[in-house]
């Protein structure tokens, strides 16, 4: 089973020193993305499978075995569309369609 990903379009986000601060549209909460979550969230365009997300942006940054990166990717991923801030889907997700 594939995971999508999408950044939700009702969040504010920035970039500082490589790391995102994103604000939740939903509740206000103030998150502070590391490097590797950075990573993830700027790819997160709902069309490319976590799980090539993974291989060809986090293992190539990070020297990380693929199956513990995509498990550590799919907590992450998880944690922020619990918080408005990622969506997720077991199929690609349209631009500009929120849940």
């Amino acid at each position: 089973m594939s995971l999508f990903v999408a950044r939700n379009s009702r969040v504010a986000a920035r970039s500082l020193d490589g790391e995102m601060m994103i604000m939740s549209g939903r509740d206000s909460t103030l998150f502070t993305l590391n490097r590797t979550a950075t990573i993830l969230w700027q790819a997160a365009d709902g069309t490319t499978p976590l799980e090539q997300i993974v291989q060809q942006k986090i293992c190539t940054e990070y020297q990380v075995e693929a199956a513990e990166a995509l498990h550590d990717a799919e907590t992450l991923a998880r944690d922020l569309a619990s918080h408005g801030i990622l969506q997720i889907s077991e199929q690609p997700i349209a631009r500009g369609k929120s849940k």
